[in-house]
């Protein structure tokens, strides 16, 4: 891939109108989520990780796939799907990824984008995103498809398609499908976190905050913008995370436990967060780990950067579980007051849990 020229172009294709900062050697560790970074540089680091999983390919159905695309779908080029085209180049270019992945426009009225792949990674969007989305509303999306290719994700994202195919054929044989599933809930929680670090690099490419709101906006209400408003929809967000009992949290976790994407309204919360964030401003400014500085980082260091994020998630979290983990953390006392409370959603009278004259478990007993 060569550099930009000076009058703008790229290759055979123009630049857009409006000027995008770029980032040269950028590694996929400037903009991942401390929890898939921590997953992804800790799987890397295993000798031979990569190898076995590139050693299932013959049971992978990677190929299947791409057979599948090519005959029964849309190649995006310079003669078919140019102004995607356009975008998947000038992507790869803010990113600097070397090579460019394929790309296909296939009929599916669901709204959806995919990065899939062992060998190499192949972007697959369908009609309903392409007919949903306006133009900077979809640069974000190609750009976090690309961010998949260059944090290496399409190969696990093609084993947990194929595991999640496998659990559905073999649920019949006793145990079989306990052992699969269990694979396969591990990456679901992986790619749920991989999916926010590549809405991180969508808002790289795009450079719109607003647009990448708006995105994720449609993804959930379809195409009436004119009836929803950027500041309720991040409302509902924080309502979410912090309404209700332990009892919400609970079913919380059971409610994401089948995603393979976080839900919507979080990830924008979380997107518009690391918008503000110190992080952000840094990269923005040209300061960020480069791919050349991969080699050297240490799996002791990503797991103490996951350790800090997680910790700060918990601290600054409005969840009734993250709470009580807060309050349990500070010594707070009688911890069974505290869960019934939060299980509850009530207060003890006087704010005092479990100091009321009815004794620890109230008038009826029911607590």
């Amino acid at each position: 891939m060569t550099d930009q020229d000076r009058d703008g172009t790229y290759g055979t294709e123009k630049q857009p109108a409006r000027s995008r900062r770029r980032f040269p050697g950028i590694s996929s560790r400037a903009y991942e989520h401390p929890a898939d970074r921590s997953a992804l540089v800790a799987l890397r680091k295993l000798s031979g990780f990569d190898t076995v999983f590139k050693a299932l390919s013959g049971l992978l159905p990677e190929r299947s796939l791409r057979l599948l695309f090519l005959s029964d779908s849309v190649r995006v080029s310079e003669a078919q799907f140019p102004h995607l085209h356009t975008m998947l180049l000038d992507a790869c270019y803010i990113l600097d990824l070397e090579k460019v992945p394929p790309m296909y426009v296939t009929q599916n009225p669901v709204p959806n984008a995919m990065c899939v792949g062992l060998d190499e990674p192949i972007i697959v969007v369908t009609t309903g995103l392409v007919e949903l989305l306006d133009e900077e509303e979809m640069r974000a999306v190609v750009g976090h498809e690309v961010g998949h290719a260059l944090s290496g994700h399409s190969v696990y994202r093609t084993v947990l398609l194929f595991l999640t195919s496998l659990a559905v054929k073999v649920a019949w044989i006793p145990l079989g499908n306990v052992a699969i599933m269990a694979i396969v809930t591990a990456l679901r929680e992986w790619f749920r976190k991989s999916e926010l670090s590549a809405d991180r690099a969508g808002l790289l490419v795009g450079q719109d905050l607003s647009a990448s709101m708006r995105g994720l906006m449609k993804m959930a209400g379809g195409n009436h913008l004119h009836e929803m408003n950027t500041d309720a929809f991040l409302a509902q967000a924080e309502e979410y995370e912090a309404g209700g009992d332990l009892r919400d949290s609970v079913l919380k976790i059971l409610n994401v436990l089948p995603r393979t994407h976080p839900f919507t309204t979080v990830r924008a919360a979380e997107l518009k967060r690391w918008s503000g964030s110190r992080d952000h401003q840094r990269l923005m400014d040209g300061h960020y780990p480069r791919r050349d500085e991969d080699k050297d980082t240490k799996v002791s260091d990503s797991f103490r950067q996951s350790a800090s994020g997680y910790a700060e998630e918990v601290r600054t979290s409005k969840d009734p579980l993250m709470k009580l983990v807060t309050d349990l953390a500070d010594g707070a006392g009688d911890l069974g007051g505290r869960l019934r409370d939060r299980f509850t959603g009530g207060n003890r009278p006087n704010g005092n849990p479990g100091t009321g004259p009815e004794g620890p478990s109230g008038g009826d007993g029911r607590g």
